[in-house]
């Protein structure tokens, strides 16, 4: 019963999130780039021009051409995944089709570009976050991406370097240039939604002195600290390993625990896109 529950608050939250980011992506799109003429990426990209040349709401065209992507989806991604797509495409639909007569905020089309791109960023990031797309070509991509040698990264680039460089055809090519920055900003803002601005470090420690700086780790910093048994390739010495996840604003301190317990240690800092589980807290750095 318990975990029934738990299950149901988890998807009301999903599908609340995936909601919010497609009013998020319709405010973006109608508020700021539709009414200057400024396109995003993919198929929203393709719906607006569509909607510019027939005059047919670009609502209508967001789900008419995604459907396909959409049964693709399903079949080669997932039930899960093409749902939260199918949800997140009729949410913005919805949202763009209620916005669209609300007069826009700014003719400035730097602004708009800044501000539109950052919103629908976010709101894309959100979507992303909790498992769905707003863009055909991303599933795309990501079968392409089994059967090329191209990543998901690059072949949605070259889709979308088409799709933005096709505004300067269908209105200017000053469009299509603002059009590129506010996919730009979107983009980056997409990647700081999924991550968060708190980033994680993955760290690695091989140390003489491994179990004094484990737990200086553990008292100081708050953080769990595992430990790995390895080997010297050249040496054949036996040693432990130290692996702990920190915050960006953590490392300095990290650092300076490392060497204060051994200043010959070998540390390597990586980004962690995700963390989950764990249960040690973090403790205040001072």
């Amino acid at each position: 019963m318990i975990k029934k529950k738990n299950r149901a608050i988890s998807y009301g939250k999903k599908y609340l999130m995936l909601f919010l980011g497609s009013l998020l992506a319709a405010v973006g799109l109608e508020e700021f780039l539709i009414p200057n003429q400024i396109i995003d990426g993919g198929i929203v990209g393709i719906s607006i021009m569509a909607s510019h040349l027939s005059h047919l709401p670009m609502s209508l065209f967001l789900i008419v051409l995604n459907l396909p992507f959409l049964y693709l989806g399903y079949m080669q991604i997932g039930k899960t995944f093409a749902l939260s797509t199918l949800f997140s495409v009729l949410s913005l639909a919805l949202w763009t089709s209620l916005l669209h007569p609300v007069p826009q905020l700014t003719n400035d089309l730097f602004l708009a570009a800044i501000f539109g791109g950052i919103i629908v960023g976010v709101g894309v990031g959100l979507i992303i976050r909790y498992g769905g797309s707003l863009d055909g070509t991303e599933i795309i991509a990501i079968i392409m991406d089994k059967k090329t040698g191209f990543s998901v990264g690059e072949i949605v680039m070259f889709f979308n370097l088409f799709i933005l460089g096709s505004a300067g055809l269908v209105y200017t090519w000053d469009k299509a240039m603002y059009s590129l920055a506010a996919y730009y900003i979107a983009y980056k803002v997409i990647d700081i939604t999924i991550e968060g601005l708190d980033e994680s470090k993955g760290v690695i420690i091989v140390s003489d002195n491994p179990d004094e700086i484990a737990s200086a780790l553990i008292a100081r910093l708050g953080r769990g600290v595992t430990v790995l048994h390895g080997e010297g390739g050249y040496t054949g010495t036996q040693k432990k390993v130290l692996y702990s996840v920190v915050t960006r604003l953590e490392i300095a301190k990290l650092k300076g625990i490392v060497q204060e317990k051994d200043e010959e240690a070998f540390v390597t800092i990586n980004d962690v896109h995700d963390v989950m589980g764990g249960r040690v807290k973090k403790k205040a750095i001072h």
